[in-house]
């Protein structure tokens, strides 16, 4: 059996983090999209929730926490309300949008994966839900926004392999002699420099290898 990777009020504090950073990222989103308020709303809270929502659903945790603390419904509210009167430098909205995105990434991946771990599920399992924990919220967003997924684009930057390596070494911390709740900052920060880097440099997964042209 896992130990608990880290205690609840740090686990709790990590998700609520999450998911403002990802609310801000679909409220950003619904803005360069044009979109009224109540798209804002819509956006926001779906990025922020989604991937917890589906990860709780698999575990057995339900209902899921985004329903059962109204935290979960009021910190995007809050993060829609500050982006409406806050995205002023249309040009940069963009990056915003990447850079909230992959703070959220890093954090759902930690956080997701030490949920996994604390109801039982064993290494590779847990690895996939605080995979789908980071990424889940974010298809959503694209989706609904009429975006190809990020986790989906040829072009796309690393992004499902960080929040994979984050998670793989969450799986590891309670076997390592070091404070548990560091090591699991320590990964938060390494996910999110990880895909910041990628975008930074243009670091992409590879492809299908294919036969050189002309050669049979």
């Amino acid at each position: 059996m896992h130990l608990v990777v880290f205690n609840t009020l740090f686990e709790e504090t990590l998700n609520l983090i999450g998911t403002f950073v990802f609310a801000v990222s679909g409220a950003l989103l619904a803005a360069r999209k044009n979109y009224d308020i109540v798209g804002m709303v819509v956006l926001a809270e779906i990025t922020a929730i989604g991937g917890g929502v589906i990860r709780d659903l698999v575990i057995g945790a339900t209902p899921p926490v985004a329903f059962t603390d109204v935290s979960y419904l009021w910190i995007p509210l809050l993060a829609t309300a500050l982006t409406f009167f806050a995205h002023v430098q249309i040009n940069r909205l963009n990056a915003a949008i990447l850079v909230f995105d992959a703070a959220g990434l890093a954090v759902f991946c930690v956080s997701g994966t030490a949920k996994a771990l604390a109801y039982g599920l064993g290494p590779v399992p847990a690895i996939l839900l605080g995979v789908l924990s980071a990424v889940g919220g974010g298809i959503m967003r694209d989706v609904l926004a009429h975006e190809e997924p990020s986790v989906l684009r040829a072009e796309s930057e690393l992004y499902a392999l960080p929040a994979f390596l984050g998670s793989a070494i969450v799986v590891g911390i309670p076997h390592l002699p070091i404070n548990s709740a560091l090591a699991a900052g320590l990964t938060t920060i390494l996910v999110f420099a990880l895909r910041l880097l990628a975008l930074r440099y243009s670091w992409k997964a590879p492809r299908a290898w294919r036969t050189p042209a002309g050669v049979k």
